[in-house]
């Protein structure tokens, strides 16, 4: 078993923590705020989960997932990222995070921001397309007949095997969108992502590409 580093403990945080910690990983939780402001949810989550820095949250995960505001996202700490694999669970969302011209224009993706800041990290793109609460409610054992399928996005195939085993784990089939770059067609799909299995995910995944 892993343990899993947050960077963000809000909502999309927290149930992920939750999913991993009833999956038998261990789960270091972090935030803006500090440590001490934490106490309350630790105390939910029970003995499998701590509370640390960001630096700390960063360098004890062997999975790291950041679910903060986009326009926070370079204040993540790199050195203790260095080597990890990341989940970017963030969505450019111009309203709250202000207009990135690169991102409204298609120069880039917001995921490929995240990597080009954390220089020597691997970024996988995932739980972008799903709203927090589902990630409790539509989680199903593997093997599930029409079990739940959530895309993800990356540019590194074996950090990419990493997440989708950790994501089958917590509940979930997994849809590989390709490179970071194409994670924009998941950012995030049709209002926070349409209720489907992997092989319908796919084709509705393929059929938004064509237009």
């Amino acid at each position: 078993m892993a343990v899993i580093g947050f960077i963000g403990s809000g909502n999309i945080g927290q149930v992920i923590a939750r999913q991993a910690i009833a999956s038998g990983h261990d789960v270091v939780m972090s935030n803006s705020r500090g440590p001490h402001t934490l106490t309350r949810l630790i105390d939910a989550l029970g003995p499998r989960a701590r509370a640390a820095t960001s630096e700390q949250a960063g360098a004890a995960g062997d999975l790291v997932v950041v679910a903060i505001p986009f326009r926070n996202v370079l204040q993540i700490p790199v050195q203790p990222l260095a080597g990890k694999i990341v989940i970017d669970a963030n969505n450019y969302f111009a309203p709250r995070d202000g207009q990135v011209p690169a991102i409204d224009n298609g120069d880039t993706a917001a995921s490929e921001m995240l990597a080009a800041h954390l220089t020597a990290t691997r970024v996988v793109k995932a739980f972008n397309a799903i709203m927090a609460a589902h990630i409790i409610e539509h989680a199903r054992p593997p093997g599930t007949p029409r079990r739940r399928a959530i895309p993800i996005a990356g540019d590194d195939d074996q950090a990419k095997r990493a997440v989708t085993e950790f994501i089958d784990q917590i509940g979930f089939d997994v849809v590989d969108a390709g490179p970071l770059v194409d994670g924009r067609s998941i950012d995030p799909m049709d209002a926070w992502g349409p209720v489907l299995d992997a092989d319908a995910l796919r084709a509705a995944m393929a059929s938004r590409t064509q237009h």
